[in-house]
């Protein structure tokens, strides 16, 4: 996918970002995402940090947005679960819908479709590498379902098209092992984009055979950056990997 690169807001900016290069990349998620606002304003809110909305008069943060978003996003993964798996039992389902719409996976989808480039941030937002801080794109990427679900005026089936298509691919995956989402290959992406370098596991066992359990602690060029514990080495490293994901 092609986005479009926008300089990157400040506090001397206007509220409507960057004028014509900022309208350019709306409507380069528009035809990204297969959806065409009718209200702008809703899509422009949706990009819109509070630490960008609190520097102008009237001009709204994307966070009710992403409250509606979450809760759209949560009915449409379960529904699509629900009848795509009907032998699975309540519980996996609920790891599985857990799973596919927790932070990280957000947050990828969300740097797919570009919105890293759109969302507005005030200065001191922005010198924190805010636009590419998992939570951030996450919450962007639940108040843009939000502004498709308001401006379809509620339109459910337009909206359930526009997330499967996202999440399709992150739902068979989580369907394959629910509970334990990949943290590991997520961690290795942001490392490596991030400085280079590669995670280090270190693990040991203890107890008895019949109800071993493992510790693991994770290590970012000597640094030890998480740890966690499971009843496998997998499952153990997978929980530190986590948990420097928390950290990051």
């Amino acid at each position: 996918m092609t986005t479009t690169s926008l300089r990157k807001p400040t506090g001397e900016d206007s509220a409507d970002g960057d004028g014509a290069i900022f309208s350019s990349a709306l409507n380069s998620l528009q035809k990204e995402i297969g959806y065409s606002f009718r209200d702008m304003a809703l899509l422009e809110t949706a990009m819109s940090h509070r630490s960008w909305s609190k520097m102008f008069d009237n001009v709204q943060s994307y966070e009710r947005l992403e409250y509606l978003g979450d809760a759209v996003l949560s009915l449409v993964v379960a529904d699509y679960t629900y009848k795509g798996w009907p032998g699975m039992k309540e519980g996996p389902l609920a790891k599985m819908r857990s799973d596919v719409v927790s932070q990280l996976p957000l947050a990828k989808i969300a740097t797919k479709i570009g919105l890293s480039h759109l969302v507005k941030l005030g200065r001191g937002e922005m010198a924190e590498g805010g636009q590419s801080k998992p939570s951030i794109l996450s919450d962007v990427l639940e108040a843009l379902i939000g502004a498709i679900y308001i401006d379809s005026g509620s339109d459910l089936k337009t909206v359930y098209e526009v997330i499967i298509g996202w999440f399709k691919e992150p739902i068979e995956q989580a369907s394959k092992s629910p509970g334990m989402y990949n943290y590991k290959e997520s961690l290795q992406m942001i490392t490596q984009k991030d400085s280079g370098k590669l995670p280090e596991y270190v693990v040991d066992g203890e107890g008895p055979d019949h109800a071993r359990h493992f510790n693991a602690h994770v290590y970012i060029d000597g640094e030890l950056r998480g740890s966690g514990t499971g009843s496998s080495k997998k499952s153990a490293e997978q929980m530190a990997a986590k948990a420097a994901l928390e950290n990051t």
